[in-house]
């Protein structure tokens, strides 16, 4: 079978990452896949196997009305100018709209956050722009069949948007054997004392700055550790709560797992997320987590730990339970991965490329 998967760039984080996981896996199993990109800006690597095609250079995309058409354009004739392929599949809003204009065949959104979330935030400061966002999602994702990276994302979908089109929740693959083994990798940089890890770009939606509050109030704490890009207004943060001796931003890490199994703890706090991917990448590496209970995803990952959850933006409860797990470190073992076998979720999507055109 022939797949063909349509990002903005590779310069991101999760999403980027779990498409190029999919893609390796598809091609693992004798699959022809292409990754198409919208722009060519690359952080990450394209698997052996993968075929990588850019659209227009880096920083030559543009995002207005006429822009998004000859994006779109293109990406119609860069992907039908042979036999098209069994499965389009697109994801974050800006590549899905690029590929809902150009009207491709056999085209699938693939939904990694939960974009009710996203619309109520953005209502909280004026109703307009919210009704705007609401009006283009509901547009795009009512004329496509749908990949939920979760069970809560599809429940989301559906209460937002009044969708009564085809959803299926099809979580990203995660092979265990395999972070584990990266995990054991060499890694420069790694601090020689305890830490606490926060693997996440800096968005409203991450709250760093209800983490950097945690490690004010936590004074006997390890360092924290932030998996970021370095940028002003978080080093800011930092600074204005005196914590530059204990906060440490390592940037972006193309290899996070060695980081990962050697934290203590990994500390996930945002408002919203999708399938958060390193609160399974942690596990798998045998470290404990503290997470908000966020929509959505990790009351689903962490149904069987669920002491390591706590409610959303409440300083207290994340105090406390980062405490307990630094004291008494949550049994790792008891998280079950088999909803995100590799083998699981490649057969989900090669029925969905076996099924009925979209």
């Amino acid at each position: 079978m022939h797949f063909a998967l349509v990002l903005t760039n590779l310069s991101g984080g999760g999403a980027e990452k779990a498409m190029l996981k999919m893609a390796a896996l598809l091609a693992g199993r004798g699959h022809a896949v292409d990754v198409v990109l919208l722009e060519d800006r690359r952080e990450h690597a394209p698997p052996p196997g993968v075929r990588l095609r850019a659209l227009v250079p880096a920083g030559k995309l543009s995002h207005g009305w006429l822009g998004k058409r000859r994006a779109a354009w293109r990406l119609r004739r860069q992907l039908l100018a042979g036999p098209p392929p069994d499965l389009i599949v697109s994801t974050l809003p800006f590549a899905d709209e690029i590929a809902h204009i150009a009207r491709l065949p056999r085209h699938w959104c693939r939904i990694a956050n939960t974009l009710g979330a996203e619309i109520a935030l953005l209502a909280r400061h004026g109703g307009t722009k919210a009704a705007r966002r609401r009006h283009r999602y509901t547009e795009i994702y009512g004329a496509h069949p749908l990949i939920a990276v979760s069970q809560g994302v599809a429940d989301d979908l559906r209460a937002t948007f009044d969708l009564r089109n085809r959803i299926e929740a099809i979580p990203n693959p995660f092979d265990v054997a395999a972070i584990r083994a990266r995990a054991a990798e060499e890694a420069a940089g790694l601090p020689a004392r305890p830490f606490v890890l926060h693997v996440g770009r800096f968005a409203t939606q991450k709250r760093h700055d209800l983490l950097l509050d945690a490690w004010v109030a936590l004074p006997a704490a390890p360092d924290l550790v932030l998996l970021t890009a370095p940028e002003p207004a978080l080093q800011a943060m930092i600074d204005v709560r005196g914590l530059s001796a204990r906060v440490h931003i390592a940037g972006f890490q193309s290899n996070p797992y060695p980081w990962m199994a050697a934290a203590r703890l990994l500390v996930l706090c945002s408002d919203h997320e999708g399938l958060p991917n390193v609160l399974l990448e942690a596990l798998a590496c045998g470290t404990p987590v503290v997470s908000t209970d966020c929509p959505s995803g990790p009351a689903e990952i962490l149904r069987n730990l669920p002491e390591c959850l706590v409610p959303c933006g409440n300083l207290g409860a994340l105090t406390q339970a980062i405490e307990r797990q630094l004291a008494a470190p949550a049994d790792c073992s008891r998280v079950d991965f088999s909803n995100y076998a590799p083998a699981c979720v490649a057969a989900a999507w090669e029925a969905l490329a076996c099924g009925p055109g979209a």
